[in-house]
């Protein structure tokens, strides 16, 4: 996967001045790319580029962490409750089994080679036309459904908050499914329109500023609404994408061709040259979403452990955090020793691992950290992670940023059986 690197304006003729640089891009968002011989960053401006970098990429799994246990709380409402339609489905987390882990590396090969066969066919320009058009409505839509809990507070208790609800079945009597089904509200809509506005201005202007807004807002949907089911799950999946990562990058030039000419907001940047030039600064530090997600969702899932274990303690989050934060400063640290694209996940998969499972034979629970089950809080009509990617739900939610980052083909809406119409 990726690191922060260097990157001239992202118009087609600046990509010409990058076909020796080396590019690394792969199918859950996570993109790399060196610098050229053009632009020399000041130390100054090099440190507050990857400094603002790491900081951006631990927003999201902190929150997008703490967010995850009180989604899984949500779960005890109850099944009935959840079928009755008192929760959109979306709300709902998609959980993660081993065989869907294992499945990842190869559906994210896939992605990416089918990619590179369409910027290979296909005029580059039409082709992220037609993705920003994409990610404008699930940027719209994840951007919504993060700032909600915030607009929730900021609304006076006196405003009038009118619920609505946009169901679209198929069939009739007995046989009746619900296709969609969007619940929300007036605050909602207000966080929709906002958020309109930040995609608008992403479309127009591609804006590093609405391209990072787009981006932590994927990046929390995807730590908070993506659950492992047990932490050998999330050692399949880190250790499977470890190797991915690793092969794409160093193997082939696949990554390197999808890099040149892949546009969308699947990445967090920051400006190298903003102390020289502002708000227009065009040389980029970057950081792909897919490093943030990945991990993220680990260390969400060793959070719940701690939730699980009653002790008042995070002991297992931290450390996980710690590993996070040394992993990612040494894959800084050795791109910029020796100035040459790193796969992110080479040493965050063993720090975010090995960090927790060190703690667990220090304190003797390593036989209780690998048998809990976050599936065992999961209802038994909760949806599954069973295709890449499912979006549905109400206009403020995003069930599966995670999935629209990875740019795999959409499956169809969760249905769900309505109970028949009594005729009169």
């Amino acid at each position: 996967m990726s690191e922060a690197e260097q990157v001239p304006a992202s118009a087609p003729e600046a990509a010409a001045a990058v076909l020796d640089a080396l590019n690394a891009t792969d199918s859950n968002g996570t993109e790399a790319l060196n610098a050229t011989a053009k632009f020399v960053a000041t130390p100054e401006g090099t440190a507050l580029a990857y400094g603002s970098l790491v900081f951006m990429a631990l927003l999201p799994i902190f929150f997008g962490a703490l967010r995850s246990v009180t989604c899984s709380k949500s779960k005890e409402l109850g099944e009935n409750d959840y079928d009755s339609g008192f929760r959109n489905a979306s709300d709902m987390p998609e959980t993660i089994t081993g065989r869907d882990a294992a499945r990842f590396p190869i559906i994210a090969s896939c992605t990416l080679f089918g990619l590179y066969l369409f910027f290979k066919v296909f005029s580059q320009e039409y082709i992220n036309l037609l993705l920003s058009v994409y990610f404008f409505g699930l940027g719209v839509l994840a951007l919504s459904h993060t700032m909600s809990p915030l607009m929730s507070r900021v609304f006076p208790e006196s405003f009038p908050n009118k619920q609505y609800q946009l169901l679209f079945t198929q069939g009739s009597g007995e046989s009746k499914e619900e296709i969609v089904n969007y619940e929300f509200d007036t605050k909602n809509l207000v966080c929709l329109l906002i958020s309109s506005v930040v995609g608008v201005w992403y479309l127009l202007k591609k804006h590093w500023i609405a391209n990072n807004l787009f981006g932590l807002a994927f990046a929390l949907n995807g730590v908070e609404l993506l659950h492992l089911n047990n932490v050998s799950t999330g050692c399949i999946l880190l250790g499977g994408l470890f190797v991915y990562d690793v092969f794409w990058v160093f193997g082939t030039n696949v990554m390197v061709t999808v890099a040149k000419s892949f546009e969308a907001p699947i990445k967090l940047v920051f400006p190298q040259d903003l102390l020289e030039k502002g708000l227009e600064a065009s040389n980029f530090a970057m950081l792909g979403l897919g490093d943030v997600v990945i991990p993220g969702i680990f260390i969400a899932l060793l959070l719940r452990f701690d939730v699980s274990l009653k002790k008042n303690s995070r002991t297992y989050f931290y450390s996980s955090f710690l590993a996070y934060i040394f992993g990612l400063g040494l894959t800084i640290f050795v791109m910029h020793t020796f100035k040459h694209a790193q796969p992110a996940l080479l040493y965050l998969v063993p720090a975010c691992i090995g960090f927790p499972v060190i703690v667990a034979l220090f304190k003797g629970e390593l036989t209780e950290m690998f048998s809990y089950e976050s599936s065992e809080e999961v209802l038994p009509g909760s949806p599954r992670l069973t295709s890449f990617p499912t979006v549905s739900g109400s206009p403020a939610s995003l069930a599966s940023s995670m999935d629209a980052v990875s740019m795999a083909t959409g499956s169809s809406p969760r249905r769900r059986r309505l109970p028949p119409t009594p005729h009169m």
